[in-house]
């Protein structure tokens, strides 16, 4: 047994470092996130849920199972930060799937869901699940292209007005789909992991310092961090690698090789002024990587849409997926991406993208064609622990002793990541006397009023619009 009070540092601010923060100080830890940037989760652009995994049909079920279940949890745990609105899938006619390969998953996963609020009522996160999906044929639409568009929604079929009168139905198989897919706001996370870290006596944050040295000496990780003001020196026993992209650093500063995968990936901001009523997100599946791949698009208010095309000429890019090396943990992007994160994008590439985005939107909705850009583009790059480029369901392993990586690749695997490492902590020191505190009581109850206000203040610190920081609900 080493300690009855270890000292937990956790480099890196993101999602799952914040996540981690959270729910191991409501446990009763001693937590430190040490993040480099100026604030928490302000990373690659969050924008959906992924519960179920049905922006992935090439996934596997078991993926699509856990993201389903993580995705429910995550609605537990951040509840003021998702956009209740529901997302609609489309398959083109350029597209070689149909809708009876998806449906089974999608009645896979209708049952699922019933089973597991059947074991506890209070994963009723996603609506009833009898409603999880719902199939619309052309004839269904094209009736609701006939109907007055509502301000405000009342009923599932009113999701569908807006985008039923402006569909190339012609370029569609039918029947679409509509899932109880839910948008995650990532100012709102921001927001929320700020403020509730701000109320946990026992959780500390280092923002825009930098860990530069790791070094294992009797029993305990010793840290030197700069920051603005100096070189800081730290011992702690427990170490979380929350590093996001920059994980493999980490690693190769504990002496700890690992196999990864980085991604370097864009969307792009975009405001459609003609645009009328509440949309849901609507996504046309595609070949990822090919000029015909998925198309995302995602509605926040005030007419603003976010974009992903997953080509190399919007989303996706080339030279973009890089492996590690045997000399190294960390998976060097070339320097044109690498300065993306690190500088401004060059405006006239940044506007190209994004105009291409619009272009790519228009085939399917051909009055998109007149949206403006509405802002830089969100872009970041994320990890993939291992060398499966197809990998979206994981969360945490245990290298070294008194050592964790939460390598998670979807933010609703931060909640299965933090209670791996907490098990592994109770584990390594022999505690059995914290508490059991679950996913509920984690969020202090924050004011919405101070969410808001502080979600608006990160879009606008970090140069977006501010509607991309408001909060979307459905009014049933």
């Amino acid at each position: 047994m080493k300690t009855k009070s270890p000292k937990i540092a956790i480099i890196g601010g993101g999602i799952a470092g914040s996540t981690a923060a959270l729910y191991l100080s409501n446990q009763g830890l001693d937590v430190t996130i040490i993040e480099q940037g100026p604030s928490l989760v302000n990373g690659p652009p969050i924008c959906h849920l992924h519960a179920g995994g049905n922006l992935y049909r090439e996934i596997d079920t078991h993926q699509c199972t856990t993201l389903l279940r993580q995705s429910i949890d995550t609605l537990k745990l951040y509840p003021d930060c998702a956009d209740y609105r529901p997302t609609v899938i489309a398959i083109p006619k350029r597209d070689h799937g149909s809708f009876d390969e998806l449906a089974p998953r999608l009645i896979q996963l209708q049952r699922h869901y019933q089973m597991l609020v059947d074991q506890d009522s209070s994963n009723k996160m996603l609506g009833e699940p009898a409603q999880y999906f719902k199939t619309y044929t052309r004839d269904d639409v094209e009736l609701l292209s006939k109907m007055p568009t509502p301000d405000e929604p009342t009923k599932q079929d009113d999701w569908l007005i807006p985008v039923a009168k402006t569909l190339d139905l012609d370029k569609l198989k039918f029947p679409i789909v509509m899932v109880q897919e839910y948008g995650l706001n990532v100012f709102r996370l921001a927001a929320c992991a700020s403020l509730t870290t701000e109320n946990q006596a026992n959780c500390r944050v280092l923002t825009q310092t930098a860990v530069t040295k790791i070094e294992k000496k009797s029993q305990k990780w010793h840290l030197a961090m700069l920051n603005k003001k100096a070189t800081i020196e730290e011992s702690f026993d427990y170490l979380i690698n929350a590093g996001g992209y920059r994980s493999g650093d980490i690693d190769d500063l504990a002496g700890c090789h690992s196999h990864r995968l980085v991604e370097f990936k864009a969307a792009y901001v975009t405001q459609w002024a003609k645009t009328e009523g509440r949309w849901p997100e609507v996504i046309f599946y595609g070949q990822r990587g090919t000029p015909n791949g998925m198309a995302q698009l995602t509605p926040y208010p005030n007419g603003y849409f976010q974009i992903h095309g997953m080509t190399k000429d919007i989303t996706l890019f080339e030279d973009g997926l890089v492996n590690n090396t045997n000399h190294s943990a960390q998976p060097k992007l070339p320097k044109t991406l690498s300065e993306k994160i690190t500088h401004q994008w060059p405006v006239n590439i940044a506007n190209q993208r994004t105009q291409r985005a619009i272009a790519f939107m228009s085939h399917f909705i051909p009055a998109f064609k007149e949206a403006d850009i509405g802002g830089k583009p969100l872009f970041g790059a994320q990890q993939i622990p291992g060398h499966d480029p197809e990998l979206r369901a994981s969360d945490v392993d245990f290298a070294l002793p008194f050592y964790a990586r939460s390598e998670i690749v979807k933010a609703s695997s931060a909640i299965d990541a933090a209670r791996g490492v907490f098990e592994d902590i109770c584990q390594s020191f022999d505690i059995k006397n914290l508490g059991t505190n679950e996913l509920g009581a984690i969020n202090i109850n924050l004011i919405e009023d101070d969410i808001s206000s502080k979600a608006q203040e990160l879009a606008d610190q970090r140069n977006y619009p501010t509607s991309l920081a408001k909060r979307v609900i459905a009014n049933f």
